[in-house]
């Protein structure tokens, strides 16, 4: 199981930037961060260390948790500091739900607050890595985790995936480079993830299916 954060890398991370995430401490704290998957060195000088998406994770968390739930969150990483795949796994991992999971683990509360860092990682994700330091259009990382990155732009505005038994959204690949289906049986939910996914930089086009008439939207990440 892994460690919680010691008491000094806890002060560490509680004394971060609340927007940026930006990291203030000695090489050697920053770096044991680093390992431990809660930050990550920008690559640009100068240089600055920054909260991973886990890491926001542990500083939203109560300071007096217990060591599983530390861990479980700790676990909540990869290295190129978002967090987003297919589903919510058994391990911790967080996950992006794209719809029509078989299962689904985490809800309420807690899994709004998990969706929350998750976004808020992306969105440091795309000023740090966007030429312009632009927020507003997505990053090279989304370009190829289309699917994650639209169905995470989906859970943190509030849409609903479809489940087993119940109806929402469903992101899926395409043939077209670039673009993902997204389906919804209610009309009016799909035209609002429509408004969503052009919030979040997405270029949107509805269609129908030419067999059933269904309307599906195409997304594709935005350039400019």
């Amino acid at each position: 199981m892994t460690r919680p954060p010691t008491a000094a890398q806890r002060r560490v991370i509680d004394a971060a930037d609340p927007v940026t995430g930006r990291l203030r401490g000695t090489e050697s704290q920053l770096a044991a961060l680093v390992k431990r998957g809660l930050a990550f060195r920008h690559p640009r000088p100068p240089h600055d260390h920054f909260l991973t998406p886990a890491g926001h994770r542990i500083r939203e968390s109560d300071p007096e948790v217990t060591e599983p739930a530390a861990a479980a969150a700790v676990a909540t990483t990869t290295s190129d500091s978002t967090t987003t795949s297919n589903s919510t796994t058994t391990t911790g991992v967080f996950a992006a739900r794209i719809g029509g999971e078989e299962t689904t683990a985490g809800a309420g509360p807690a899994r709004t607050r998990e969706v929350h860092s998750a976004w808020q990682g992306l969105l440091e994700l795309r000023r740090m890595t966007n030429p312009d330091g632009s927020v507003e259009r997505p990053c090279g990382w989304e370009r190829t985790h289309l699917v994650q990155a639209a169905a995470l732009a989906l859970e943190a505005a509030g849409h609903r995936p479809a489940g087993r038994d119940a109806e929402g959204y469903r992101v899926r690949v395409t043939p077209q480079p670039e673009a993902v289906a997204v389906r919804d049986p209610d009309g009016e939910a799909l035209r609002a993830c429509a408004g969503t996914l052009e919030r979040a930089g997405w270029q949107v086009s509805e269609h129908k299916e030419p067999r059933t008439g269904a309307s599906y939207l195409l997304a594709s990440p935005r350039r400019t």
